[in-house]
């Protein structure tokens, strides 16, 4: 996953360094192709460390390096660069780039936005079961760093010898969480999961992909 966000950082950082310099062409200021890309990873380096913060700013580090390393790797190869770009008039490729380069820049950051799945795993595994505990199905909800929320789901005797997936979680409307029951490695264990969301909407839904849907700790204890 880290190479992956800084592999996406280094590929927005090229299409900022292409946008760039050409731009630059008609003024010959080419430097400012590396100087902006290197400050485009400062101002995600900042954004990181006062606006998000905690364990979740790590991964905008990773984005920043991605940019950073354009930056070094363009200053290094900018005299070849500038040789090939002798004429200061825009070509008709130019121009479709200048178009284009943005286009992709932006779409690239919806498409991560829209694609983000806003749940994380935090905990998963089996534990020993004990005959006539009466384990009953529920699941919880607690707050944990930062306002996000917790989701623990605990599974009775019927689901012994599973293992817990997440398979959806929505994230407009109320929130419904839908995971998947699939073969344990461990017969005589029973599952648990505990799923880190970034925002809770009430009335919350836990169900598995079979339609049976689990009650909350909180409705179980008023009943």
């Amino acid at each position: 996953m880290v190479y992956l966000i800084t592999l996406g950082g280094m590929f927005l950082g090229c299409i900022l360094f292409m946008f760039t310099f050409i731009a630059s062409k008609r003024s010959g200021k080419y430097y400012l192709a590396p100087i902006i890309t290197f400050l485009f990873s400062v101002v995600i380096v900042v954004y990181s460390l006062i606006v998000v913060g905690g364990f979740e700013g790590m991964g905008y580090l990773f984005l920043a390096a991605g940019f950073l390393i354009i930056s070094i790797a363009g200053t290094l190869f900018l005299p070849f660069l500038i040789r090939r770009k002798a004429s200061q008039q825009f070509k008709k490729r130019d121009k479709i780039s200048l178009v284009m380069l943005p286009i992709i820049f932006f779409a690239t950051i919806g498409l991560v936005i829209f694609s983000e799945q806003g749940y994380w795993i935090i905990d998963k595994g089996e534990h020993n079961y004990v005959r006539g505990e009466g384990i009953e199905n529920y699941y919880r909800v607690s707050t944990i760093s930062e306002g996000k929320k917790q989701v623990s789901l605990r599974v009775g005797e019927e689901y012994m010898g599973k293992e817990i997936e997440v398979e959806n979680i929505t994230k407009r409307g109320p929130t419904e969480i839908t995971v998947k029951m699939v073969e344990g490695e461990d017969e005589n264990k029973i599952p648990y999961i505990d799923i880190g969301v970034d925002e809770i909407t009430e009335p919350v839904k836990v169900q598995t992909t079979n339609g049976v849907v689990f009650e909350s700790a909180k409705d179980k204890a008023g009943n």
